[in-house]
């Protein structure tokens, strides 16, 4: 800012008769900071004052505490992870990486949640916002190439067994007008999309029925490339439509689930990033409404399938933790990760019982094609 005073014209000159004129006009606008901007340096005030804090004050310990979290968990499903687009990702210039000990502050509606979490799913929210738009026809395939691998376990019970890492391929139709494909190694191929469950319908009293095949919409459980994209690109609107889609109650689905539509929704959410191409808007609404779930943590160090090291966002719920790798540069969804979080008969905590990394994603016309990116 400029502290020389203003220099005072003399009575009756030109400056006067200017500066009587400038008094009559509006004052000129104040450029405002857009909401990411605002963000960062928001941030940047709020580790300038934690430093400059008093080790023995409240701020400095806060900035010291990690308190402990033991919630109920469940057992990973097989589901990959991505958002990793063939061609790169985009990197984005963010100020910092998320601090190491930050407290769990209670929220108005009761739920804890942890401010570190919150902060880098901002940034990845940022970065995913910024990455390229997918161009998919409708017709058209969506190609997912994955390395997974997951645990089993004997009949009988003992310790988990994790399987070889090895190649998942998955062709998803763009409008769900075709049958897919899952493509996995030492299995055979399984169409994807195509519901043949039988049913008879009745064109009207007194008719023959006759037999046809139930056809279900797309759903957060059974998404089509079209449906992702018209999601909606607001998180609290996104996670009520998670919420609502995935609640329980269904006698076949397992109860320990049930009991958590916190991690109902993270699951469902880590599904989308999973197998799914969305749009850059609703990628990142998809993080920001991961956000507002309670429990949410963050993992400093992580790995995925291809042992790419990350930072992961995770969760923990029925003595296992979800977790979500991303890269440490540019924040790209690297894959996931599930971990024992409690020693039991399946092994020692921190045993991994299911990993995937995501490897490339693309449009294709037809079931089975590779992409020329995606062969070795």
């Amino acid at each position: 800012m400029n502290t020389t005073p203003r220099r005072r014209p003399l009575p009756g000159s030109e400056d006067t008769e200017r500066l009587g004129l400038a008094d009559l006009l509006p004052p000129p606008p104040v450029p405002g900071l857009d909401p990411d901007r605002e963000l960062l340096l928001k941030e940047a005030l709020l580790r300038e004052a934690a430093a400059d804090a008093p080790r023995g004050s409240l701020a400095a310990r806060a900035s010291r505490l990690r308190p402990s979290r033991r919630l109920v968990v469940r057992v990973m499903a097989p589901a990959v992870a991505c958002a990793l687009a063939v061609g790169g990702v985009v990197a984005v210039n963010l100020a910092d990486t998320p601090g190491r000990g930050v407290p769990t502050v209670p929220e108005r509606d009761g739920a804890d949640r942890t401010p570190e979490a919150t902060r880098l799913l901002d940034r990845i929210a940022l970065a995913a916002a910024a990455a390229p738009q997918p161009t998919v026809r409708a017709g058209q395939f969506v190609y997912v190439e994955s390395k997974v691998a997951y645990a089993s376990q004997s009949a009988a019970g003992g310790a988990v067994t994790m399987a070889p890492v090895h190649t998942r391929q998955v062709w998803l139709s763009a409008d769900g007008s075709r049958p897919g494909l899952l493509r996995e190694e030492g299995r055979p191929d399984a169409p994807l999309g195509a519901d043949d469950t039988p049913v008879y319908a009745l064109d009207g009293p007194g008719a023959t029925p006759r037999p046809t095949t139930l056809h279900k919409g797309p759903s957060i459980s059974d998404p089509t490339h079209q449906y992702v994209a018209s999601l909606p690109t607001d998180p609290d609107a996104l996670l009520k439509l998670i919420r609502d889609e995935t609640r329980g109650g269904s006698q076949d689905r397992d109860r320990d689930r049930d009991s958590d539509p916190d991690q109902r929704a993270f699951a469902a959410i880590g599904d989308l990033l999973a197998e799914t191409w969305a749009p850059p808007k609703v990628s990142a609404a998809l993080y920001k409404a991961a956000a507002k779930i309670p429990g949410v943590t963050v993992v400093r160090s992580a790995a995925d399938a291809a042992e790419r090291a990350g930072i992961a966002v995770a969760r923990t719920a029925h003595g296992q933790q979800t977790q979500w790798v991303f890269d440490r540069s540019t924040y790209a969804f690297l894959g996931e990760r599930t971990v024992l979080t409690e020693a039991g008969d399946a092994g020692p905590a921190g045993t991994v019982v299911g990993a995937s990394a995501v490897l490339a994603k693309a449009a294709v016309d037809r079931v089975g094609v590779i992409p020329a990116s995606s062969m070795k």
